[in-house]
C-alpha cells in the first residue's frame, strides 16, 4: 500500500493529454488538443485578463460615446461567437447555459448586453431605440473584439435574431456563421401565428379576458400579468413550472428593461401593438440575399411558428434547419439537448468547411 510509482515526464504528458480530450474536436490532433486545452481558459497576456473577459466597449452615436458590456469566454481563433440577447432590452444572462454546453467544446463565446440594458450604459435615449442603431452597435462591437469572416459567428434569438437578420442583410462579409433562434423574419407572420394559433389553444375563458384586456389597453391591470404568465408563459415561453424557471432566467427578467422593451415591442404578447417600432417589421422577401451558411432553429411550443422556422432555412442560399421537439420560445433551456447538439454540430460543420476550402486553396 506503500508502494511508489515514478512517473516520467512523458508518462505525465500523456496523462495530461488524455485527461484533456474532452475540449477539442473530434479531428484535432493530440498535440493541438493538448494546446487548446492548455490555453482555452488561458486569459494570461490578454487585455481583458485583468477584469476575466469583460470589456466596456465603447460605441460612437450620434448622441455621444456610451459603453456597453461585454464578456468573453474562452479562447478559439477560428469560433468566436457573439450572442444578441432577447427583449429588446434583455441581458446577456437568457444565455447562461451556454456555460454548460460551449466549453467543453473549445468554442470561444462572447456575452454582450445592448445600450441600454442592465449591465451596459442606460442614456435613456429612445432615438437610439432603432434597428438601425442596434446593428450599428453590434459592427462596433465585432471590429472592437477582432471578429471576421474567418471566426465570427452570430447567435441571436427572440429580438436577437431580428438583429441577427438585419446585420447579416448588411454587414454578411464579415460572418463565417448565422444563428437565428427562435425568432421569425415578419412581425406581421408571428402575430397572425399568435392570434390564429397560440391563443385559440389557451381555455377560452382565459383567452377571452386576455383579449378584452388588450381592447381597453389594460395592461396594466396585475390581472393581465397574471393569466399571461401562468398560461402562456409555462406553455410558450418556458416549458417548466414557475417555481422550477432557473435563476439565470428570473435574473434576466428582472433586469427586463421596459421602457426600450413597450417602445420597440409594446405591451401585448400577442404581438406588437400600437406605435412600437417593429410594427410590420417585415425581411422575409430579402432572406434570399443572405449567402453566409445560416442555422435557423424552431421549436414545437414556441411562440414563433416552427414551420415558418424551417421555410426560413429554405429561402436563405445555405440554410439548415434545427427542431427543438420538446421546447418553446427559451428551448435553449427546456429542451437543451436538441438545442445545443445542433448549435454545436452547424458550428463544427461551418468550421470543417470552411478548413476544406482553404486547404484547397
Amino acid at each position: 500500500m506503500n508502494a511508489k510509482f515514478n512517473l516520467t515526464p512523458v508518462t505525465l504528458l500523456i496523462i495530461a493529454i488524455l485527461s484533456s480530450v474532452w475540449s477539442c474536436d473530434e479531428k484535432t490532433t493530440v498535440a493541438e488538443t493538448a494546446e487548446c486545452d492548455l490555453t482555452y481558459f488561458d486569459y494570461s497576456n490578454s487585455e481583458d485578463q485583468f477584469t476575466g473577459g469583460i470589456n466596456m466597449i465603447p460605441i460612437t452615436t450620434p448622441n455621444g460615446i456610451f459603453k456597453v458590456w461585454t464578456k468573453r469566454v474562452g479562447n478559439n481563433p477560428k469560433i468566436k461567437v457573439l450572442l444578441l440577447h432577447g427583449g429588446p432590452g434583455g441581458t446577456h444572462e437568457f444565455f447562461e447555459c451556454f456555460d454548460g454546453y460551449f466549453p467543453k467544446e473549445g468554442i470561444e463565446y462572447v456575452y454582450y448586453d445592448q445600450l441600454d440594458s442592465y449591465y451596459s450604459d442606460q442614456p435613456n435615449d429612445s432615438t437610439l431605440w432603432t434597428t438601425e442603431h442596434f446593428v450599428e452597435e453590434v459592427e462596433q462591437v465585432r471590429k472592437a473584439l477582432n471578429m471576421n469572416n474567418d471566426n465570427f459567428y452570430l447567435l441571436g434569438q427572440s429580438w436577437g435574431g431580428i438583429l441577427a437578420m438585419e446585420y447579416a442583410l448588411k454587414y454578411q462579409e464579415n460572418l463565417k456563421g448565422l444563428i437565428i433562434s427562435n425568432m421569425m423574419a415578419s412581425i406581421p407572420a408571428y402575430e397572425k401565428y399568435a392570434e390564429e394559433v397560440l391563443g385559440p389553444q389557451l381555455p377560452k375563458e382565459v383567452y377571452s379576458e386576455i383579449k378584452a384586456m388588450e381592447a381597453k389597453n389594460d395592461f396594466a391591470n396585475p390581472r393581465y400579468a397574471e393569466l399571461v404568465t401562468e398560461y402562456y408563459y409555462t406553455e410558450h415561453v418556458l416549458r417548466m413550472p414557475l417555481d422550477q424557471w432557473p435563476e439565470s432566467v428570473n435574473r434576466a427578467m428582472k433586469h427586463l428593461n421596459p421602457n426600450i422593451y413597450i417602445a420597440m415591442q409594446g405591451y401585448s404578447e400577442f404581438g406588437v401593438t400600437g406605435d412600437a417600432s417593429l410594427k410590420g417589421w417585415d425581411v422575409s422577401q430579402r432572406l434570399k440575399e443572405i449567402k453566409v451558411p445560416s442555422l435557423m432553429i424552431g421549436a414545437t411550443y414556441d411562440t414563433m411558428d416552427p414551420e415558418y422556422m424551417e421555410w426560413m432555412s429554405e429561402e436563405v442560399q445555405n440554410g439548415t434547419f434545427l427542431l427543438c421537439p420538446n421546447g418553446s420560445h427559451f428551448s435553449q433551456y427546456d429542451d437543451q439537448k436538441n438545442y445545443f447538439e445542433g448549435v454545436i454540430q452547424f458550428i463544427k460543420d461551418v468550421n470543417n468547411e470552411s478548413q476544406k476550402s482553404n486547404s484547397n486553396n
